[in-house]
């Protein structure tokens, strides 16, 4: 998925030499964090519902918990999924020892763990914004674990 504020980013970082996208994440990779963090339609929706997304892995289960209203409108299916997948990925990235944001050469934001695992937590998050699985919670749980 492309994700448009991401091009704002990649011009502040300057010009890619080879593998642009990784290289960018590791000179800045808390700005990186924080501007996949905002998260902003999924916490709007979230805090209209009562649910506080404080980036713990308590949130993701409130979030699984919400009424699934918004698969009535496909547009907004698509941009809460991507809000949902960022969201899983930093509470991955804030709680996971050695897991951190990494940008593909795609332009496609991913979790890498510290054993070189990539997850498409975008991915994740559109499945869980059309069909409710699998749950974030249960997602967050397994790479956890691992």
């Amino acid at each position: 998925m492309n994700i448009p504020f991401l091009d704002s980013w990649r011009k502040r970082q300057g010009p890619a030499r080879g593998a642009a996208a990784p290289d960018a994440s590791d000179r800045d990779p808390e700005g990186l964090a924080e501007l996949l963090s905002e998260c902003e339609l999924l916490r709007a929706h979230a805090q209209s519902a009562g649910v506080a997304l404080d980036d713990a892995p308590t949130s993701l289960e409130a979030l699984d918990q919400l009424q699934p209203r918004w698969r009535e409108d496909p547009e907004l299916v698509s941009w809460l999924g991507n809000d949902a997948g960022l969201y899983l990925g930093t509470v991955i990235v804030r709680t996971v020892a050695g897991a951190g944001w990494w940008i593909r050469q795609d332009g496609q934001p991913v979790v890498r763990l510290a054993n070189g695992r990539e997850i498409d937590v975008v991915e994740a998050g559109q499945a869980w914004a059309e069909d409710g699985a699998p749950e974030l919670s249960r997602q967050y749980a397994e790479i956890a674990e691992n």
